[in-house]
């Protein structure tokens, strides 16, 4: 098997993910639903710590958990691997997307937004990347739209024989540049921020166009009380989150693990200034 752009051939030693994709061919059959609460206590203070050192600094929940997001991935690969015609594939790198609004309004367009993650970014600089991304979204004199406006024009008929065309092109790597750049399904992670609106997490289905394996949705925070190690009751502040993943790229025990890292990761938020590519050691 041959690599694509996009990603390098994995081979398979493990029979029952040989299995996996002809059992479950299609990415939506394949779905797993992680229902996930996170304690940001620490990332809350982290915040009101850097905001008080600096008033003039950009920095919202949203960075932090992209930020932390791109860590994981560096440091728990399988999450940036993808199933495509029945056969696995590494990603040859780490992007976060999100879709953004114009303008906050019931009929704004939506604009694609894909972030390449490099293995030296950190909180500062992907922080830096992500509002100069919806700086240019939201800029009046933005006329940049998706791909999929276009094809939302067509006549039925042309819709049809287009995505089926399009759907045998993606499976065999043959769809141009210019329809996988800055689109979202073709990132390591999709993530969508309703916290930011006042809503709990909820779980969004995934497709089977691209290769866009994790769906995160982020919810809001809130005030819940739990019990802590000593057996004492404490309020903390928690958010949701609504994970979906294909459950081919990965089993079981390494999606845990891996939410273990995340847990991690927010007990001392200040491991987000280190270079995202930085190991954190889960084995305590």
């Amino acid at each position: 098997m041959k690599n694509r752009r996009d990603g390098k051939f994995v081979k398979i030693t493990d029979d029952n993910h040989i299995l996996m994709p002809y059992l479950k061919p299609k990415r939506s059959e394949a779905e797993v639903y992680i229902d996930y609460k996170l304690d940001v206590t620490e990332m809350l203070k982290y915040i009101d710590k850097k905001k008080k050192e600096n008033p003039d600094i950009n920095l919202t929940y949203f960075h932090v958990f992209v930020t932390a997001i791109s860590k994981l991935v560096y440091n728990r690969p399988l999450l940036n691997r993808f199933v495509v015609n029945k056969q696995y594939y590494d990603r040859n790198e780490v992007s976060i997307s999100f879709v953004t609004k114009q303008e906050f309004s019931d009929h704004s367009s939506q604009i694609m937004s894909v972030v390449k993650m490099d293995e030296n970014d950190n909180l500062d600089t992907i922080s830096k990347k992500i509002s100069s991304r919806v700086n240019k979204v939201r800029d009046k004199k933005n006329t940049e739209g998706n791909s999929s406006d276009f094809l939302g024009k067509l006549p039925k008929i042309v819709r049809d024989i287009s995505m089926f065309i399009l759907q045998k092109m993606d499976t065999h790597d043959l769809l141009p540049e210019s329809l996988i750049k800055n689109n979202i399904y073709y990132s390591s992670i999709l993530v969508t921020d309703i916290g930011s609106l006042g809503c709990g997490a909820i779980y969004h289905n995934l497709t089977n166009f691209g290769t866009n394996s994790i769906l995160i949705a982020i919810g809001n925070i809130h005030k819940e009380v739990i019990v802590n190690k000593d057996g004492k009751e404490e309020i903390r502040d928690i958010c949701d989150f609504g994970v979906t993943a294909d459950e081919r790229i990965a089993d079981g025990f390494y999606f845990i693990k891996s939410m273990k890292l995340f847990e991690e990761i927010f007990k001392d938020p200040k491991v987000l200034e280190d270079a995202v590519n930085a190991a954190i050691n889960i084995d305590k």
